[in-house]
């Protein structure tokens, strides 16, 4: 297993109360040339992290910021754990920084959420956003951290102009600037049936509420629902990365044992039956999305890509070694070479085969810079 021993741990807790569907898509859109989005999906912890500063900057604090949470995150749904662990994160920007990891000045959004059973708590800084679609409508949760944000609220423009401002980058508040940096705070009550959205600003710069709104109404897949919004944002004009993570609010763990406890001994070899089924079902499901989704990881001192996740599931393994590149990891930023460490998480190999290709440009180009 190549993540720490106590990230594991944590991340194994947070998983074992979560009860979500979800799916994720990250995409570097049609001008940029390099993503500096990134995300976390650990239920019930999700988060995305959109960077700011360039190469070797902007996708630096992003990686930072979400491999922080990862650490950080509190097990149960808990608003002021969570903001905490935000703070966590823009500390460690900063630090980064100050040891010159990536470049001073670099920062980034962060919208992050735990979900434990029909409790909901968000931790927000920046533009990125967070919707919940409930009862077939579709809500923000949080509040913009941008200059155009503070002219709709003073009433000196209206939404649709805020979308075409050319200040509407300017950010108010991020992680790695600012060492008394605090998050807006969010705790709600959500049911099954419900739908989280949490996105960068590549989505909602492109797409309208009401056009994000349709396509979570109709594709009731988490991750084709993704991968639908990430497109749509794409077909028109992806000017920026763009990063969608879709999560559906399930029946909780204790709703459903109470459930099942009132069933009579007559049912109990039709269930036993209908189980047996259900787990063949879910291992051929598992399998699927297993070979379906990738990761970098070091392989000795080079950047290695694997199909499946890093370390087990259910004791057993499912992963295979893809390719060792010829990129090393020392040679990539710090953030960036110990999230690779652990096992940096990709939607597929070849956006995995991108990502290295991007490294690898970095790199060039950082010597190229050194050389002059």
């Amino acid at each position: 297993m190549r993540s720490s021993g106590n990230m594991s741990n944590h991340l194994a807790a947070l998983r074992s109360i979560a009860n979500v569907q979800f799916g994720s898509r990250t995409d570097r859109g049609c001008v940029r040339d390099h993503n500096e989005d990134s995300l976390v999906v650990a239920p019930p912890l999700f988060a995305v992290a959109d960077g700011m500063g360039g190469h070797a900057a902007g996708e630096v604090a992003s990686e930072i910021a979400v491999s922080t949470l990862a650490k950080c995150a509190p097990v149960h749904a808990n608003a002021q754990e969570l903001g905490k662990a935000v703070e966590a994160a823009n500390h460690a920007i900063i630090d980064a920084a100050a040891r010159r990891v990536g470049r001073e000045g670099m920062g980034t959004t962060c919208t992050s959420a735990v979900i434990e059973n029909n409790k909901l708590v968000i931790a927000h800084v920046g533009d990125s956003r967070a919707y919940l679609l409930s009862d077939g409508r579709l809500v923000q949760i949080t509040r913009d951290h941008s200059y155009v944000a503070d002219m709709v609220e003073a009433g000196q423009i209206t939404p649709e102009l805020a979308r075409l401002h050319p200040k509407r980058s300017l950010i108010t508040r991020a992680l790695g600037n600012d060492p008394h940096m605090k998050p807006d705070l969010f705790e709600m009550t959500v049911q099954p049936g419900d739908r989280l959205l949490l996105c960068s600003d590549g989505l909602t710069t492109m797409l309208l509420d009401d056009e994000i709104e349709a396509l979570l109404i109709r594709e009731r897949n988490p991750q084709r629902c993704a991968r639908m919004l990430v497109n749509a944002a794409n077909e028109k004009g992806g000017f920026d990365n763009i990063t969608a993570i879709v999560v559906d609010i399930q029946e909780g763990r204790t709703k459903r044992t109470r459930r099942a406890a009132r069933k009579t001994k007559i049912m109990v070899a039709l269930l036993f039956l209908l189980v047996i089924g259900s787990i063949a079902g879910g291992f051929f499901a598992l399998d699927r999305y297993l070979h379906t989704t990738a990761y970098l990881a070091s392989e000795g001192e080079y950047v290695a890509i694997y199909e499946g996740v890093p370390g087990s599931v259910l004791g057993v393994s499912h992963n295979k070694l893809i390719e060792t590149t010829t990129l090393k990891v020392d040679d990539l930023p710090a953030g960036t070479a110990e999230r690779v460490r652990s096992g940096m998480r990709v939607d597929n190999v070849a956006i995995a085969h991108e990502r290295v290709d991007a490294y690898k440009h970095d790199l060039d180009q950082r010597k190229r810079e050194e050389a002059q």
